[in-house]
């Protein structure tokens, strides 16, 4: 075969892809590709005036992307049923559980062929209100890690608006498994939002645990209602130092999670709307969600591994 031949082969396949959309140096690599089995590869690519390097640079692209496509499928499967919520690093440990081996930085690389980001977060809304009531020391003092459940408690309230109308949402948030214990959601800030969800974290521990409740400086957690029932149930107050959102970083974190994840560019008919889709957030993320500090899993496998462990 004469590198004349070659060339006038090539030719004629070029100008067949040319009417597509890819870049010229792909359609020659496409062209390459098709012809190098009837051809020696060093005429075709000399007749095509491409570089080796180029040739073998589109040829890998090919090759990825037939070789990952399920994997890309079940990528996008994921990433679309978690809506947008998971990172390249929680969609690895998802395809782990599923039993697809691949490396974190292979998944990477396919979303970004796809398209595929998780959603960036923005800053939180702050609820402090001023100084009233009895500011109790800062026990926990930002050491977030536990050695088993119900060991430290930290909450928060933030806020929400939907069309004039104002949803304040009141989470205790357990600092071992991630798990929100209990909450409460209401179109008021009332006292009743923290103490009621203090009533209901208290009934789901056992005897014997006597969690460290963190919160901010919030004129809720100064109340003497609220503190008298943490007294009565043997629990131990903690408040972050004035102005320093960073004491209750977890819970913050938490706020922003689910204002990315469930919030922030969507559509509500109107608060009570709102609540039902915080409603199904909450129970979402104890009990589905995996986390990558969890190892993997929801915050509700982490605490029954715990336990069945203890």
């Amino acid at each position: 075969m004469s590198l004349l031949t070659s060339r006038e082969c090539c030719s004629k396949k070029v100008r067949g892809a040319g009417a597509g959309k890819a870049s010229p140096n792909k359609e020659k690599a496409n062209v390459a590709l098709a012809l190098k089995s009837r051809y020696p590869l060093k005429y075709l690519l000399h007749a095509l005036k491409l570089a080796r390097s180029i040739f073998y640079y589109h040829a890998k692209a090919d090759n990825d992307t037939e070789q990952y496509q399920d994997e890309k499928d079940l990528i996008g499967q994921i990433y679309h049923e978690h809506k947008g919520r998971y990172g390249y690093r929680r969609i690895h440990l998802e395809l782990r559980r599923q039993g697809v081996m691949l490396n974190h930085k292979t998944v990477q690389r396919l979303m970004g062929q796809l398209g595929l980001k998780s959603t960036v977060r923005p800053k939180r809304y702050s609820s402090y209100k001023g100084e009233v009531g009895t500011v109790a020391p800062n026990v926990l003092e930002r050491d977030f890690e536990a050695t088993k459940p119900d060991e430290k408690w930290v909450t928060d309230v933030t806020e929400f608006k939907v069309k004039q109308q104002k949803v304040y949402l009141s989470p205790i948030v357990d600092l071992f498994t991630q798990e929100v214990v209990a909450y409460k959601v209401a179109k008021n800030v009332r006292l009743p939002l923290v103490t009621d969800m203090l009533t209901d974290a208290v009934a789901t521990l056992d005897e014997n645990a006597k969690p460290i409740v963190h919160s901010d400086q919030g004129w809720q957690y100064r109340h003497k209602k609220y503190q008298k029932k943490l007294s009565e149930s043997g629990l131990t107050q903690s408040m972050s130092r004035k102005g320093n959102c960073l004491d209750n970083a977890v819970a913050e974190n938490f706020f922003a999670l689910l204002k990315t994840e469930m919030y922030h560019n969507q559509y509500f008919e109107d608060a009570d709307d709102l609540i039902a889709h915080i409603d199904e957030y909450i129970e979402y993320y104890n009990t589905k969600r995996i986390k990558v500090k969890l190892k993997g899993l929801t915050p509700i496998e982490y605490r029954n591994q715990a336990l069945k462990a203890a």
